[in-house]
């Protein structure tokens, strides 16, 4: 296939996550005040997109408060920084089990909730971009189930739409990609639609080049993507996602590290990624010209 490089590309910084990251790195912000931060200080550097989870600000555990997810929104929206903010929406959906000769029931430290709660500080926050994983999978990181069925997506992204908020689905394997299609062709993802290619994220569509061709060869003409992997890989995924024709993300979500040895900050992944952009040619696209590709308001409106 011709070489179909994206000449103007926006960067996304994944600021926290939600894996065990927490006790690695002094530089994953657990806080409110400290993600927040970190997300500015990413946007300074050069990111259009940051993209948020919330922790316990005392253990570093992911979480699913409601404040955390305000302060955090309040906080980046108050700073004299433009950038464009991106709520996770994929706590909620975490299944466990004690063991595989208990299988009827769930395990009591399962994280499952309804739709309507999944989505809570999305439509109470409104950021211009939230996350909605397009499938459900096994995780690697600890003996889980990432569940969302074809039901509670569905019901899920109305939510998401009638608070004004566009979607970014999350794909981890090619069949994630096929829901999408789906969930698009019935108006349930509604356009311009955006798509982020997770890669390497064990057990979904392993990083390696095949692979990603054939994540990026499923994704429809006239959809907008992004990619990234994890890891060693990250800033390799930078040129090739740019390559491919799609935009980049980075962050300490997906890796801690700048080089061997040296632990990262979200700000300095970003510059990293920046420069390689800029090093084949492309240039970074600011926040305002996101909102304009992507159809976005600075704070998203609700659905009349």
């Amino acid at each position: 296939m011709p070489l179909n490089m994206n000449k103007e590309v926006f960067i996304t910084c994944a600021v926290t996550g939600s894996g065990g990251t927490q006790d690695r790195s002094p530089h994953v912000p657990r806080s409110p005040k400290q993600i927040a931060e970190s997300a500015i200080a990413a946007a300074k550097a050069g990111a259009a997109v940051v993209h948020c989870h919330v922790r316990d600000p005392e253990t570093g555990k992911p979480s699913r408060k409601l404040e955390y997810y305000r302060e955090v929104t309040e906080r980046i929206r108050d700073s004299d920084t433009d950038v464009v903010l991106n709520l996770t929406a994929g706590m909620g959906g975490d299944m466990y089990f004690d063991g595989t000769e208990k299988m009827t029931e769930m395990a009591a430290i399962s994280d499952m909730c309804g739709a309507e709660e999944r989505v809570a500080h999305i439509v109470e926050c409104r950021p211009e971009i939230c996350t909605l994983d397009c499938g459900t999978m096994n995780f690697a990181e600890a003996d889980y189930v990432m569940v969302n069925t074809p039901g509670m997506l569905r019901d899920m992204a109305r939510r998401m739409t009638a608070a004004g908020v566009r979607i970014e689905i999350e794909a981890f394997d090619t069949g994630h990609l096929w829901l999408a299609k789906q969930l698009v062709s019935e108006g349930v993802i509604p356009e311009p639609v955006l798509v982020q290619l997770c890669m390497g994220v064990p057990w979904g569509a392993p990083d390696d080049l095949n692979t990603f061709m054939a994540m990026v060869n499923n994704v429809p003409q006239g959809w907008h993507f992004s990619a990234f992997s994890l890891g060693r890989n990250e800033m390799a995924y930078v040129a090739a996602a740019t390559l491919a024709g799609g935009n980049v993300r980075v962050g300490l979500e997906d890796n801690l590290w700048l080089e061997k040895g040296v632990l990262a900050t979200n700000a300095q992944l970003v510059e990293r990624a920046a420069t390689i952009v800029e090093n084949l040619g492309a240039r970074v696209i600011t926040p305002a010209e996101v909102r304009a590709r992507l159809k976005l308001e600075k704070r998203a409106p609700v659905a009349k």
